[in-house]
């Protein structure tokens, strides 16, 4: 694993499309026991090459119902994003990930993870990449048991989706208590 994650935090392929540059952030260990597989780092996290240390993050780590060192620690959590690097910015939130870096990286990454780990999709992108179902993030969500235990699927933490939250209230009453539970049956070692 350390040889590939080397090989991918050098990897320039779409240097020429990013507007900051190329700069690989992902974070994996063959025992990780839970994947965070989102869209792209944002442009804090290309600042400070440190992914989820925004309010974003924060916010994720609220709703997962873990601490900075549990949620750091490579052996629980990978971070592995749809891209792995900052994509750049649109009209509202970030550019889409760029579309060479999932099929390049992804299964290579996934190949070295030992056992049945469960992949947390979050947002769009990620749940249309992986499970191609045709449904809405909402319509996903509210059928979040359905995906167990090989999913977990929650919309994107950023403040942008405040808004979602907030018109859907069972998120935070119903879903969230699930995947808390979901989560540190996992970090202890069940399923």
């Amino acid at each position: 694993m350390k040889g590939l994650l080397k090989e991918i935090r050098a990897c320039s392929l779409c240097e020429p499309f990013l507007s900051l540059g190329a700069n690989p952030i992902l974070s994996a260990s063959a025992k990780s026991k839970i994947l965070l597989i989102s869209q792209a780092p944002g442009r804090i996290a290309h600042e400070k090459t440190h992914a989820w240390d925004d309010p974003s993050g924060k916010r994720l780590k609220e709703w997962l119902g873990v601490d900075d060192e549990t949620f750091y620690n490579p052996d629980n959590f990978a971070i592995l994003p749809l891209g792995f690097c900052f994509p750049g910015k649109a009209k509202t939130g970030d550019l889409p990930p760029r579309p060479e870096c999932a099929p390049l990286w992804q299964n290579k990454v996934l190949n070295k993870i030992k056992g049945d780990p469960l992949k947390i999709l979050i947002g769009n992108y990620s749940q249309n990449y992986y499970l191609n179902d045709g449904l809405k993030l909402t319509q996903r969500v509210k059928n979040f048991t359905e995906y167990l235990p090989d999913y977990a699927v929650i919309p994107h933490p950023s403040p942008v989706n405040r808004f979602w939250t907030i018109k859907n209230p069972w998120f935070v009453e119903e879903i969230l208590p699930i995947l808390k539970e979901v989560i540190q049956d996992r970090l202890n070692g069940s399923k």
